[in-house]
C-alpha cells in the first residue's frame, strides 16, 4: 500500500480544513515546499496535492505552487481541486503531474470524465467524497443524489482505475478512519482504492494494509505528530 501525504493549497499555503469547513481553516506552513522536502526526506514516493480554492471555484489559483513542488521533487504527485474541463486536465499534465483527480466534473460532467479516461486512461483518478452515503460535490459544500457505491459501480464500468474515497465526517477530526467502509469497497470493486480521512494511528494504517487498499492519504496526523511518516511508509509496505 502506498502513503500519499497530503498538501493541501490556499493562497499558495499549505492548510488543513477540519471536515471540509473553508471557514476552519489552520495554516501550517506559508511556503508547501519545505514541506513536501520533508516527505522526500521521509521516504515518501507519492504527494496527494488539493487545490483548495479552486474546488470551489474550478479555477486553477495554485497552479504556480503545484507545479513548483512537482519539478522540485520530482516524486510522484496527483492533483485535485477544480478540474473540470479538458484544458485545465491537458495544462496540469502537460506541466509534468502525473494523475490528475476529477469530483466534482466526474458527477456532474460524464462526457469529460469519459472522454477524459480515454485520452488519459491511469493518469485520471476520481475522487469521491462521502457525506452520509451520498457523494458530496463542489468543495464538500453540496450533497449530489448519488449513492457512494452506486456511484463507484459507474466509475468502475467507466473505465476509470483509481478511486481517492474520503469519509467527509472522519476528514480532519482524528478519530480513525471508517474501516468499514473501505472493507466493503475493497471487498465490491476491482479499482485502486485509496483511504482518504481520519486515519490517525499507526493502528488505522495496519489495518488499512491488511485490506490490501491501493492507497492511504495521511494530512492532519502527520502535521500533529500524530503520526510518523517515516514508520507509516515502512508499516504500509
Amino acid at each position: 500500500m502506498l502513503i500519499f501525504p497530503a498538501i493541501d493549497l490556499m493562497a499558495g499555503e499549505a492548510v488543513r480544513l477540519y471536515q471540509g469547513d473553508y471557514a476552519q481553516k489552520t495554516v501550517y506552513q506559508h511556503d508547501p515546499l519545505v514541506v513536501a522536502r520533508d516527505f522526500k526526506a521521509s521516504g515518501a514516493t507519492h504527494i496527494h496535492l488539493v487545490d483548495l480554492e479552486g474546488a470551489k471555484s474550478g479555477e486553477t489559483p495554485n497552479f504556480e505552487t503545484v507545479v513548483r513542488l512537482k519539478m522540485e521533487t520530482g516524486l510522484f504527485c496527483e492533483i485535485g481541486g477544480g478540474i473540470r474541463n479538458m484544458d485545465t486536465v491537458e495544462k496540469y499534465i502537460g506541466h509534468g503531474l502525473d494523475r490528475v483527480i476529477l469530483g466534482t466534473a466526474a458527477v456532474t460532467d460524464r462526457d469529460f470524465l469519459q472522454s477524459a479516461v480515454s485520452k488519459y486512461g491511469d493518469k485520471i483518478a476520481v475522487g469521491i467524497d462521502i457525506k452520509d452515503g451520498f457523494v458530496a460535490i463542489k468543495g464538500w459544500t453540496e450533497k449530489s443524489t448519488y449513492s457512494a457505491f452506486a456511484f463507484c459501480e459507474q466509475m468502475q464500468e467507466i473505465g476509470v482505475s483509481t478511486l481517492i474515497c474520503t469519509d467527509i465526517s472522519k476528514d480532519g477530526a482524528m478519530v480513525g478512519t471508517n474501516r468499514e467502509l473501505y472493507r466493503e469497497l475493497s471487498q465490491r470493486f476491482s479499482l485502486q482504492i485509496t483511504a482518504s480521512g481520519g486515519i490517525s494511528s499507526m493502528e488505522d494504517v495496519q489495518a488499512l494494509r491488511k485490506l490490501d487498499l491501493y492507497g492511504a492519504i495521511i494530512g492532519k496526523a502527520y502535521y500533529t505528530g500524530a503520526i510518523s511518516l517515516e514508520k507509516a511508509i515502512e508499516v504500509a509496505r
